[in-house]
């Protein structure tokens, strides 16, 4: 069987560079093209890649030089959307990781797919951890009444809160059925000390160097609490989930929103 011919969208960022090279080590796999804003400059090779591969700061024209079956992007929302329709019109199936896309968003996805009758897997976290994390606690807070989520990333990260939280408390939501309930201060002495809000579910974000991404969510209840946490402590634990996307997303149809359906979650 030929290997999947991938593109990478965004491939000099921190997360584009872990996927291009793991792209490039998965023997199933094929890197045949990478893509980014910024000029590669004097060096005339990607720093992640170990092999030579197509380099383009415009992306239809490396699509149409390489004929991928999949698109890999983790960019910007901005950056996202206009990706999407090209590759969609070159007849490419999608793997996102990139956050902070809206529900139009997706629902864009997935109609464009559908009408060229490709596949996308949109996920707001490809760890593994985190998709447990997110399973574990859309499961307990059917149990608990009060809920809040503490999100820490690094200080680059340029949305917040992240779509991780963001997603998690909607799946909590509607598991639940309803809004959590929500402690209302009586008197904030420093605006935004209570963090945001998601459907009763109250959501903190924390950015600093040191950090890569974290997430606690705490749920409460009469006498006691529950926390549930995930720490990632290296990018590299996005690889099995985005690799397993890139492999399953050729045989789907429209959008697949979150690893978990692919884990049978």
């Amino acid at each position: 069987m030929s290997p999947i011919k991938v593109v990478v969208h965004g491939a000099m960022g921190r997360m584009g560079q872990v996927m291009l090279k793991a792209v490039c080590d998965d023997p199933d796999l094929e890197a045949v093209g990478a893509v980014d804003l910024d000029e590669l400059g004097e060096e005339p090779s990607l720093p992640s890649a170990p092999q030579n591969i197509p380099y383009s700061t415009t992306l239809e024209p490396i699509l149409v030089e390489t004929a991928p079956s999949v698109l890999v992007d983790f960019t910007t929302a901005e950056a996202t959307m206009p990706a999407v329709r090209i590759a969609v019109n070159c007849g490419v199936h999608l793997v996102i990781g990139t956050t902070g896309l809206s529900s139009q968003n997706i629902d864009e996805i997935d109609t464009l797919c559908r009408e060229k009758g490709l596949g996308a897997v949109v996920a707001p976290n490809f760890a593994l951890g985190a998709v447990l994390m997110m399973h574990l606690a859309k499961e307990a807070g059917r149990f608990f009444d009060y809920a809040e989520i503490i999100e820490m990333h690094h200080e680059k990260k340029i949305d917040a809160p992240s779509g991780t939280a963001i997603a998690t408390a909607r799946a909590m939501v509607e598991k639940r059925g309803q809004p959590f309930s929500m402690v209302i201060t009586q008197k904030e002495t420093l605006k935004g000390t209570r963090g945001g809000e998601q459907d009763g579910v109250v959501i903190h974000s924390v950015r600093a160097p040191g950090l890569v991404a974290h997430q606690e969510v705490i749920l409460g209840g009469v006498g006691q609490t529950l926390t549930i946490r995930h720490d990632t402590i290296g990018r590299e634990c996005y690889i099995p989930g985005v690799l397993r996307a890139i492999k399953e997303v050729t045989r789907l149809k429209g959008v697949t929103y979150g690893l978990e359906n692919l884990l049978g979650l």
